[in-house]
């Protein structure tokens, strides 16, 4: 019997129980045991108890946030790239008070448990896989040492990983353009740079051109070891400039953590794995990165791993606060008055969701210049 028939089954025949004389109810309850497969107990509770009357719609707490909450909500995701719940919560304090939405107390009051709630129907996930083409460089491999901690001061900006991205497609045949990706350790600071192949000059090129228009001092880098970076113009260069020049483990990724998820969440994720190999795409690639790099370090709040403990079998990770890397930068101190004013004028002047539209209007021109695959 279903529990909406034995409900029915019930209301029947309490009226008859509770008029009913002893033995007449003990020969009720004989039949209700027969009929439900009760125990006995259960069923002079139910009996004794006056009828349920029927719930209209659903039961439990009322809603909290409604309708527009939860579509200010989805605009703010969208305008922060989609970040995850616990990077999201703690930086929309920030993004409201760039667009200033008309709930702003409901969306400020969500927890990251309730954004990933209300954003679940709009999560698309997808999977791509990196198509690597790093060979290794045997030059130079003696006078570059491998990084160990000991000559970096992670904790002060201007110590970068640097990688390069092949836009490849799915043969590394010919010529084709790469992005020089790099990453500032202690503040999150993304920047990138289209480059054509991967000669030492033109990298050497690009990171001269990374290096100057960073908002801080270039005092070190770290790469992989490709031969793009072993080699000895960017380690004359390096020397010259009094930049800190130290190369990963060989086969060790995670070495080069940070740009390895950079590599993906900033370059892969934008530009695909489409082959670009013309002189107009390569324009095209500068023309964008700019958007993106202000996007990310103004608008991305990151999290950075302050400790981690072995907990039985598993490894327990502590975050810090979520904050951009122009926050982060900001509470280094190390702007003149100057740059920190021009930073601020810049951030101040910016929209988030205009911004990401100019992206991806340069995206769709990119997107236009791809060669067909080889």
């Amino acid at each position: 019997m279903t529990r909406g028939g034995m409900k029915e089954y019930l209301d029947a025949i309490r009226p008859r129980y509770r008029s009913a004389g002893r033995r007449e109810k003990g020969r009720i309850l004989d039949e209700a045991v027969c009929v439900t497969g009760q125990h006995r107990k259960a069923l002079i509770r139910s009996l004794r108890s006056q009828p349920s009357v029927a719930s209209q719609g659903k039961t439990g707490r009322p809603k909290r946030y409604g309708l527009e909450a939860a579509t200010a909500l989805k605009v703010l995701w969208e305008a922060s790239d989609r970040v995850c719940a616990k990077r999201l919560q703690p930086f929309l304090p920030e993004l409201l008070a760039v667009l200033e939405p008309a709930v702003k107390e409901q969306v400020c009051a969500m927890s990251p448990a309730t954004i990933d709630r209300l954003l679940r129907p709009h999560r698309r996930p997808e999977f791509r896989r990196p198509f690597a083409t790093t060979k290794p460089g045997s030059l130079l491999k003696a006078a570059i040492p491998i990084r160990t901690f000991t000559e970096w001061n992670e904790h002060r900006p201007g110590f970068l990983e640097i990688d390069l991205v092949a836009h490849c497609g799915a043969s590394t045949d010919g010529q084709y353009l790469n992005t020089l990706s790099a990453v500032d350790i202690a503040t999150g600071w993304v920047t990138c740079r289209g480059v054509m192949g991967k000669g030492q000059q033109r990298v050497g090129g690009a990171v001269h051109h990374i290096g100057r228009n960073l908002p801080f001092p270039l005092l070190g880098i770290d790469s992989d070891n490709g031969s793009e970076f072993i080699n000895h113009h960017l380690y004359a260069y390096c020397q010259q400039q009094g930049i800190t020049f130290t190369r990963a483990r060989p086969y060790r990724k995670n070495d080069n953590a940070h740009i390895e998820q950079k590599n993906w969440s900033v370059v892969r994720r934008l530009i695909g794995y489409e082959r670009y190999q013309s002189q107009e795409a390569l324009a095209q690639l500068n023309r964008l990165y700019p958007l993106v790099e202000r996007y990310v370090n103004l608008f991305q709040p990151v999290m950075q791993l302050q400790e981690k403990h072995l907990q039985g079998a598993r490894v327990r990770k502590v975050y810090d606060v979520p904050r951009t890397p122009y926050r982060r930068l900001l509470e280094q101190g190390v702007l003149s008055p100057d740059q920190q004013l021009s930073l601020e004028r810049v951030y101040q002047q910016t929209n988030p969701v205009k911004l990401l539209r100019d992206i991806n209007k340069e995206l769709e021109r990119l997107w236009l210049l791809a060669q067909a695959q080889p």
